[in-house]
């Protein structure tokens, strides 16, 4: 049903084992879950920035939870928690010492029908899963808690969802085969063209729309897009010009205009800071001007 891999990190950003859990394809959790994982260990660099990408989270926090990195005090996140999908960067906090922490990442549809509920309200924001749905949300921390380890976690997880996901209630046929070209073509398809495919008005394609996935066509379209952009980044794969032109930007001022409005940062000062490994998030140094770091590196 599914692939586990583990790996262990040691560096001067901490010491940890990450396990994750991706669905097999052709199989009832492909395209739903993008993927589920753990991690156990300590952080060097507390600070995390996190980037939109077009996903729901369901959060399970088994040690002192992580807070939102703001220099103000903040209340810490609940520890079995969601967040919706994020239209802007954010910046979290590890605490001191030893933390577990395991996620499941899901596509807006299969969250639609986990969740049971819209999906407007979550948009850009992290509540606690009780208030959403209840009873469920203990069963779904309780299943984590007594897993004994991250392998044992993300696969009891996997199959709680798979029984949430089947037996939630179906979105809107029509948002879901929009939601489906959206994510194919790397959100290059324009509204218009969406609109005239589904046969909608404007505003009951887009009511519609932003119910199942929580924004709407056009939005999830640009943090798609983006996404695609900041993977290629990553990866280093190609100039930023050519990664701007592949991505469906029409200029190199669109794409920085609109990575930064996405990221917090530009595309050349996200090129040079530093990752987390395995993944695109950054960094995140309070101390450090992003901008003057693109600057100096010309």
């Amino acid at each position: 049903m599914g692939i586990v891999t583990v790996d262990r990190h040691e560096s001067e950003l901490g010491v940890w084992t990450s396990t994750a859990w991706t669905p097999a394809v052709r199989t009832p959790l492909s395209g739903a879950i993008e993927r589920i994982w753990h991690f156990d260990g300590t952080l060097g660099a507390a600070r995390e920035r996190v980037f939109p990408d077009a996903t729901l989270e369901l959060i399970v926090q088994l040690d002192t939870p992580h807070r939102p990195g703001t220099d103000r005090p903040a209340d810490p996140f609940p520890p079995l928690c969601v967040t919706g999908i994020r239209t802007t960067a954010e910046v979290v906090e590890a605490p001191p010492g030893r933390t577990r922490v395991l996620g499941l990442r899901l596509t807006p549809t299969a969250a639609f029908r986990l969740l049971g509920v819209g999906l407007t309200d979550l948009t850009a924001c992290t509540v606690d899963l009780l208030d959403v749905i209840g009873r469920p949300a203990l069963e779904f921390g309780t299943r984590v808690y007594t897993a004994g380890g991250g392998a044992a976690a993300v696969r009891a997880v996997a199959a709680w969802a798979e029984d949430r996901i089947a037996q939630g209630p179906a979105p809107d046929a029509t948002v879901e085969r929009a939601l489906a070209k959206i994510r194919a073509d790397g959100g290059a398809r324009s509204l218009a063209e969406l609109e005239a495919w589904q046969g909608r008005s404007r505003a009951r394609f887009n009511a519609a729309f932003r119910e199942a996935v929580g924004v709407s066509p056009k939005r999830l379209a640009r943090i798609v897009r983006f996404d695609r952009a900041l993977c290629a980044i990553g990866t280093a794969h190609g100039s930023l010009s050519t990664i701007a032109h592949a991505a469906g930007y029409y200029d190199q001022a669109h794409f920085t205009n609109e990575f930064r409005e996405h990221a917090g940062v530009t595309p050349r000062a996200y090129l040079h800071a530093r990752r987390y490994p395995g993944g695109a998030n950054l960094v995140d140094e309070p101390e450090h001007d992003f901008e003057d770091l693109a600057a100096a590196a010309g």
